[in-house]
Parts: structure tokens; sequence; C-alpha cells
């Protein structure tokens, strides 16, 4: 078996994004990869398919016109020897280039044990308001950087009644959430049982982009996101938490189940 070296010719400069389109080259057989959306719509699947039938192992994978100077460098092979690409562009990073909107659904009773979580259980959930505010100081500031450009921030909970102690010491810690300018709504599990829901936690940027991430089975972070940005698939997520939005309570006048 070959040593395989593909080489990075370029990649779209208007997208710093995941799943940028991006052009890459075997040096060795001079065969291209390119990375793409994947088309999807029928119309122009069957356009396409006049011509040339698509295989079962096959993909038609949609490129911008202004990717035209990139493929042509790595189909003449002019292309500068050791480029890299931007790399993979983390979640954090997405949520502060939002334009417009970003949700968050949160659909889990435990999550990672933070310390400050642990401290509050110790002192028998009887934590000083006053370090509680200093704890969330961090995001709030991260909340209104956002906000502050007029993206809307969205967050949905939906959760178990009664409460486990986690949510308990998330519910003492929301009104700083508010008070940053995230809009927060609570949806009780038995109130969400017909709803058609992704089985993961997800964001969603711009109404474009959705990005799952994953927990262990305690709760803990796995720190792993699956991201789609597929309109075909984007639009039944954004879908379901729009559901789960108009069903849910505000914040203010959410009453938990004892």
């Amino acid at each position: 078996m070959r040593d395989v070296r593909i080489d990075f010719v370029g990649a779209d400069d208007k997208s710093k994004e995941l799943e940028c389109p991006a052009v890459f080259v075997d040096p060795d057989t001079g065969d291209f990869y390119l990375q793409g959306k994947r088309v999807t719509d029928p119309m122009i699947l069957a356009k396409l398919a006049a011509h040339s039938p698509l295989g079962a192992d096959e993909a038609v994978v949609w490129q911008p016109a202004r990717l035209a100077p990139i493929l042509a460098e790595a189909a003449t092979g002019t292309y500068e020897q050791g480029r890299v690409g931007h790399g993979k562009t983390a979640l954090i990073d997405l949520i502060k280039a939002a334009k417009y909107s970003v949700v968050h659904l949160e659909q889990r009773d435990e999550y990672t044990p933070e310390p400050d979580f642990l401290e509050w259980q110790a002192s028998g959930k009887k934590t000083p308001r006053e370090k509680m505010r200093a704890s969330m100081e961090n995001w709030m500031e991260f909340v209104r950087g956002i906000t502050s450009r007029g993206v809307v921030m969205r967050r949905a909970r939906i959760v178990s009644e009664p409460w486990s102690d986690y949510i308990e010491w998330e519910h003492a810690h929301t009104e700083w959430n508010v008070e940053a300018g995230e809009q927060v709504r609570w949806l009780s599990r038995r109130d969400a049982y017909d709803l058609l829901i992704p089985p993961a936690d997800f964001y969603i940027i711009d109404s474009r982009l959705v990005a799952f991430n994953f927990n262990a089975g305690d709760g803990t972070s796995l720190r792993e996101y699956e991201f789609v940005s597929d309109p075909v698939r984007v639009g039944p997520v954004v879908a379901a938490f729009e559901q789960v939005w108009n069903r849910a309570v505000d914040h203010a006048d959410y009453k938990p189940a004892r």
C-alpha cells in the first residue's frame, strides 16, 4: 500500500466556517479531491443525471464560481507547495461570527459537574447570590458581545420534573442569562413527549448551520460535535426547535412541578 500524500491547493476565502469548499490534489497521481456541499436538490440531480447517471457510490459536489482560479491551479499544477488551510473552526468562534441568530436546545438532566455546581451542592444549595452571579460574568460578557450587534440568542431547555440537582442549579443561575440578553424558555419532558426532536443537544447559527454536541451517559461533555449545513437537513432541525420554543414557558413565568 502506497503512502498517500495530499496537497492542499486552496479554499473559498469567503467561507471561514466548517464545511467550506476546498480543492486538494494527490501529487503522485494528479487526482483531484473536491470538498463542498453535497447537492441534494432533486431538480438539479435530475438535470445532471440526464447527461451522466449518478452511481450508488457517487455524490455531486457544489463549488462556487469564485473557486475557478483554485481549480485552475489544481489542474495545471501551478499551486504553491506546502499550503495549509485555516483548519477546524471552533464552535465558540462560529457562535461569535453569527449575524442574525443563535439558538440552543438542551435536553439532558445532568451535565458536566462543574466546580461551582459541586460547591453549591456541598453548601446545601445556599451559595450566596453575589457569588453565583460572579460565576456567570464571563458568559454574560460573551452574550452581551453578541447581542449588542443585534444577534438574537435563544435557549430552550427540556427537563424532567421533579428536577435533578443540576437543573435546579441551572435554574438558579438563569436570571443572569436573561440579564445578559439571552431569551430562555423551559419545557417539561412530559409536555414535550409528542414532539419530533433530534436526540442530541444542538446549536443553530443563523438558521443555516447546526452543531450537534454529544455527552456521555453521566452528562459529561465529550467535546464532540457534528456540523450540518445542508439546507435539506438543517430545515427539520430549525422546525423542531421552533416547535419546542412555541410550547415552552418563558423563564419568568416557569413554575416547575414538584
